[in-house]
């Protein structure tokens, strides 16, 4: 049985493999979908068609307060209301702490952070007057764990493997998970984090084998969402 039928879903980060696989299974569940990205986002909105869904596409700047009330009202005006919003988009950023300028740490804090602070303050007002909401924030294990725990097994992948401003951007979207769950709950609204580790999209291609060999598995989640 599908679960949210005529549940209107922002997926932001939808050209991106989590998006594209979160956008594909909120669409079996019957939700009718606002696609958003940077990036061109027709290829998943076909993919989202094809599994029998509804959706647009939006494209917009989430670290641009402007280009998140825009992509909303457009949300608002197409649907008529908002239940869900997922904040998947973010980018990521490896190096020692050392080398991070404070270009690096402002441009992933305004990508992973900035960005879920904006759509939030942008869809609570109608989730609010609807008396029912669903905000997932995609956090990660970084904002949890102080990022490679074991520093010391090869100085030169560690130092390529470092994460600061990823893992405190991370941090982040955790601390505002908290504090807006505690201010929207008795507004039927609830928000709620995901920390997954490493998940196999174009985005963790290119990580260090130290990593890689952190995980017990021994292999990155795929990038899809089973039933």
């Amino acid at each position: 049985m599908q679960r949210l039928v005529n549940r209107i879903a922002i997926v932001t980060g939808a050209a991106g493999g989590l998006g594209r696989a979160t956008a594909q299974r909120l669409a079996m569940e019957g939700a009718r979908l606002c696609l958003v990205d940077r990036a061109p986002a027709g290829e998943v909105l076909e993919l989202v068609r094809a599994a029998g869904g509804s959706a647009i596409e939006a494209t917009a700047d989430v670290t641009v307060a402007d280009s998140v009330r825009a992509m909303v009202e457009r949300t608002l005006a197409e649907f008529g209301r908002i239940d869900v919003l997922v904040n998947i988009a973010g980018v990521s950023s490896h190096g020692a702490s050392d080398d991070v300028d404070e270009a690096e740490w402002n441009r992933v804090l305004s990508c992973n952070l900035t960005s879920v602070f904006l759509c939030c303050k942008a869809v609570l007002p109608s989730m609010r007057a609807q008396g029912y909401g669903r905000i997932v924030n995609v956090s990660s294990i970084l904002g949890k764990n102080g990022g490679n725990p074991r520093p010391w097994i090869d100085p030169a992948e560690q130092k390529r493997a470092g994460n600061l401003a990823y893992g405190a951007s991370k941090a982040g979207v955790n601390a505002v998970t908290y504090f807006l769950a505690k201010e929207n709950a008795h507004h039927g609204i609830t928000v709620n984090t995901v920390a997954p580790g490493p998940i196999a999209t174009h985005m963790t291609r290119n990580f260090p084998q130290t990593l890689k060999d952190l995980i017990p598995v021994g292999r990155m989640v795929a990038d899809e969402i089973d039933a």
